[in-house]
């Protein structure tokens, strides 16, 4: 019997999400450990008069689809994501890996030959997102790769995503409703200020947010939710940090990032673990080493880390900075085949000013 909570998501993701209507065209792509949710979504999908598309796979399809390719196979585009990408209505993506860990051993010379690939794709869905043609979600479903990630048996994990997605509550979609209004006050604030000052143990940091909005996260894109984003200024970013947690990217955990910034570039990059790999990344095109994302986490609800940057990065009380690609919705302008987030604690003796207003402290919003 599939577990209630299951459903719940499921409805959330499909109703409240992407917001499914009749005869749309739904992808959901997700791991086959992740069957339970695919399964519950195809049935809401249907529910709402929709057409489900279901791609199924495994980390194992997927390191043999890298590791074994050579660079014109890498280089090829699935003709079938390409049509996707000028039709489809939405995307559901539902990860439950495996092995968090199967990606390992490729070379990141072939990761970044397929990203650089599927720059046309991408842009594309970007485009039709932004035109409001196409909707997407992502988000996780509890399996035993995940659990062992964060450290937790499969039944306290299971009760951790249900809680941070609201899936254990009566009324889901009111709850996240709740976090949008909420956060939608902190944005209404900072629209139109100019500077941010970030200081605290970890961090010391100035960039500009002038003519850039902010966007409320509650739901539509990750799921769970929460934070409050925005692209900085691309030449604006001056100082370094230090990043609290490891960075997961490519089945790679780089630990004890710090990084440099002059005139918005990363001009010094070091780790304890995996630097080469981390270079690697900043060296995969020209946009890499600038940031496309500064974000305030705003999930108190989430209180662990847990190795997965869908949950890590919204927990309240820490920031985080993408390098890479930027959001041109809200006067993005940095192009990029990475988008790799970095997060920062600031729950002691740290604050971030705006315009030299106080605006968060110690974990805390002050306004």
């Amino acid at each position: 019997m599939t577990d209630p909570r299951t459903t719940k998501l499921a409805d959330v993701l499909v109703n409240y999400s992407i917001g499914v209507k009749p005869d749309d065209w739904i992808i959901i792509m997700g791991n086959v450990a992740g069957l339970p949710l695919i399964e519950a979504v195809t049935e809401h999908i249907i529910a709402a008069g929709a057409h489900p598309t279901v791609r199924l796979s495994t980390d194992r399809l997927q390191e043999i689809a890298i590791k074994h390719a050579n660079d014109a196979q890498l280089q090829w585009t699935d003709p079938t994501i390409a049509l996707a990408a000028e039709k489809v209505n939405g995307f559901i993506t539902i990860n439950a890996p495996q092995n968090t860990r199967a990606l390992t051993g490729i070379d990141p010379a072939k990761q970044q030959l397929r990203g650089l690939a599927m720059r046309p794709v991408l842009q594309q869905f970007r485009k039709r997102n932004l035109a409001g043609e196409l909707s997407w979600v992502t988000t996780n479903f509890p399996c035993e790769a995940l659990a062992q990630e964060a450290d937790m048996s499969l039944s306290e994990y299971e009760t951790f995503v249900y809680g941070a997605t609201f899936a254990d509550q009566d009324d889901p979609v009111a709850a996240w409703q709740r976090v949008q209004n909420e956060q939608q006050r902190l944005v209404n604030w900072l629209q139109g200020k100019e500077q941010i000052q970030v200081r605290g143990p970890h961090i010391d940091m100035t960039l500009s947010i002038a003519g850039r909005g902010f966007i409320n996260s509650a739901g539509k894109n990750n799921m769970p939710s929460g934070e409050i984003f925005t692209s900085p200024v691309e030449d604006s970013a001056e100082g370094w940090v230090r990043f609290t947690y490891p960075a997961i990217r490519g089945g790679r955990e780089v630990e004890g990032v710090e990084m440099q910034f002059q005139n918005g570039k990363v001009v010094k990059a070091t780790a304890r673990k995996n630097e080469s790999y981390l270079i690697s990344q900043l060296d995969t095109d020209e946009g890499a080493r600038y940031l496309g994302e500064f974000a305030v986490g705003t999930n108190y609800g989430i209180k662990r880390f847990t190795k997965s940057i869908l949950y890590d990065e919204k927990i309240g009380g820490t920031i985080h900075m993408a390098v890479g690609r930027g959001f041109p919705e809200i006067g993005g302008k940095n192009d990029s085949v990475v988008h790799w987030d970095f997060i920062c604690d600031m729950r002691e003796n740290s604050e971030i000013l705006v315009d030299g207003d106080i605006f968060y402290k110690n974990g805390q919003f002050q306004v």
